[in-house]
Formats: structure tokens, C-alpha cells, sequence
């Protein structure tokens, strides 16, 4: 054991992990779970409830969501009259946001949606506040760019 040495019993491990108790005890069983027998009870041990989990242990759920806060942001563009050279010129600058994002550690995720009968767009993009807020100001000043010379025709 390199990490936490607590021991946890089955009826622990089965409320931590939402399942019952039977349940946890067929995977103790079956070798899926870890465990040491002591007595007539088993124990599992932190760490290979960690590795069966694939996540730290020693909190619930809901602790460890307090402990890892996030912050998501998810915004839907509406680009009316677009036109085909405009489309590929704004997906060629979202997918330079995304690479961009990506080599910073941070998540973005874009979504394009063209309606070319009736030439309008539909962008999502998601990620973290800043990455969204910044593809967003990529999307706003190209498309301003593009208004004022008249590109996209």
C-alpha cells in the first residue's frame, strides 16, 4: 500500500459507492474488488478501492465534488445569411480555438450546425469560461471583419 491505508468494510464500500451490500460482496468474490478476509468479515483497503474505482477514496461523492469545483460554460451563435466560404472560414478559426485550448489544459468543444437552403448557422460551443469566452470573441470579431468588407458572399 503506497497511498491511504484506511481499511473500509463491505457495508462502507457499498454505501460510498451507492451499491448494496450483496453486490459489493459478489465482487469481493468474483476477485473484481480486493480484499482481505479478517474474521468473517473483509476488508478492503483504500488504495484498492481507488484502483477498482478509478478514483481517490476516503470521501463521498458528494465531498470530493466540493473538493474538485468546475466551471462550465455552453453558448449557442445564430449566424443568419452565411454563406458556404463563410462557414468554412469560421470552422477553420474554431478549430484553431479548440487546438489552442487543448495545448493550454484547458476543454473546448465546438459544434457546427449549416442549413445551406436556408444559409444559416448554428455554432455550440462548450467548454470553460475563459476558452468559451475567448472563442467567442474570435467568432464576434471575425464575423464583424466579415460584415464591414463583405467576405462572405
Amino acid at each position: 500500500m503506497t497511498g491511504n491505508p484506511r481499511l473500509y468494510n463491505v457495508e462502507e464500500v457499498a454505501e460510498l459507492l451507492g451499491l448494496h451490500v450483496k453486490t459489493v460482496r459478489g465482487y469481493v468474490r468474483d476477485g473484481r474488488l480486493k480484499a482481505t478476509r479478517i474474521g468473517k468479515r473483509y476488508r478492503i483497503a483504500a488504495d484498492d478501492l481507488a484502483a477498482f474505482t478509478g478514483r481517490p477514496v476516503g470521501a463521498t461523492a458528494r465531498e470530493s465534488a466540493r473538493r474538485v469545483r468546475r466551471a462550465e460554460a455552453t453558448a449557442i451563435v445564430q449566424v443568419d445569411a452565411a454563406s458556404p466560404d463563410l462557414v468554412h472560414r469560421l470552422s477553420v478559426v474554431l478549430g484553431a480555438a479548440v487546438t489552442a485550448s487543448a495545448r493550454d489544459g484547458e476543454r473546448l468543444h465546438t459544434e457546427s450546425v449549416y442549413d445551406e437552403e436556408r444559409a444559416a448557422l448554428k455554432i455550440i460551443v462548450l467548454g470553460g469560461p475563459r476558452p468559451v469566452a475567448e472563442a467567442l470573441r474570435l467568432l464576434s470579431a471575425m464575423i464583424e471583419d466579415l460584415r464591414g468588407n463583405r467576405h462572405d458572399r
